[in-house]
C-alpha cells in the first residue's frame, strides 16, 4: 500500500479532539479521499484509474469522504453490502478546493444563507452538497470532532470520475487487517492512515464551511 500510516494511539493524539476540521492525508499538493463500492464498481476503476463501466452510473450523487476512520465507520471496515472495497482517490488539492466552493450544505443553516428560500435556490443550482457529521472511533464511537463528506453529482462528477483522478488504490486488504486487530481487542496494535488537519486559506471556503480554528 502506497499510503502512510500510524499507530492509532498516536494519531489520534496529533489531531485536534474537537471541532470542524478537514482530516486527510496529503501528498505533494494533492489530497487522498475515500470511497466504497461493490466488486464489479471496483474493479473497472482500478483496471481503469478512472470511474466508468457498465456498472457506475454517472447519473447519481457520489459521496467522497477525506478521512480514513469516517469511512470505515461508513463502510463496516468493507464488510458492507455494496461496500467490500475500499478506494483510495488522489485528486489534486486544487481541485478538491473546487468542490469546496460549490458545495451547499445538506441542511438549512441561517448564519449562513440567511432565508430557507436562498438555501433551495443554492442547492438546486449546485452540484456538489457537504455535511458535517460526528467523526467516529474505531469501534464506531462518536467523537467530539466533526467530520466531512462531500456528495458530487452532474457534470462535476463526471470530471471528478473521468478527469480529475490521479491515482486509484485499493486498500481493502488494508482495512481487513485493522479490523481483525481491532477485533482482538489490541487497539495498541491498530494502524490507520496517517492523517492531518487539511490547511485551507480561502477565506470563502472557512466561513462557508465554518472550519474551527486550530
Amino acid at each position: 500500500m502506497n499510503l502512510e500510516t500510524i499507530k492509532y494511539l498516536a494519531y489520534e493524539k496529533e489531531l485536534p479532539q474537537a471541532g470542524k476540521h478537514i482530516i486527510g492525508q496529503t501528498r505533494n499538493n494533492n489530497i487522498i479521499v475515500y470511497q466504497a463500492f461493490n466488486l464489479n464498481i471496483s474493479k473497472w476503476a482500478i483496471e481503469n484509474q478512472k470511474f466508468g463501466g457498465s456498472h457506475y452510473k454517472f447519473s447519481r450523487m457520489s459521496w467522497i469522504k477525506p478521512n480514513f476512520l469516517w469511512m470505515m465507520y461508513r463502510a463496516g471496515w468493507a464488510k458492507k453490502e455494496h461496500q467490500q472495497k475500499i478506494l483510495a482517490i488522489e485528486i489534486s488539492k486544487s481541485n478538491f478546493e473546487v468542490l469546496l466552493e460549490e458545495a451547499v450544505h445538506s441542511d438549512f443553516k441561517e448564519e449562513i444563507y440567511v432565508t430557507k428560500e436562498n438555501w433551495k435556490s443554492q442547492l438546486a443550482k449546485s452540484k456538489v452538497r457537504l455535511q458535517w457529521d460526528p467523526d467516529h472511533g474505531p469501534d464506531g464511537e462518536k467523537l467530539e470532532r466533526r467530520a466531512i463528506q462531500i456528495g458530487i453529482k452532474g457534470d462535476l462528477l463526471e470530471k471528478f470520475g473521468k478527469e480529475w483522478i490521479i491515482s486509484i488504490e485499493d486498500i481493502t486488504a488494508f482495512a481487513h487487517e485493522q479490523k481483525t486487530i481491532l477485533d482482538s481487542k489490541k487497539r495498541e496494535n491498530l494502524h490507520v492512515i496517517k492523517e492531518q488537519p487539511i490547511i485551507i486559506e480561502n477565506k470563502n471556503i472557512i466561513d462557508k464551511l465554518q472550519l474551527s480554528k486550530l
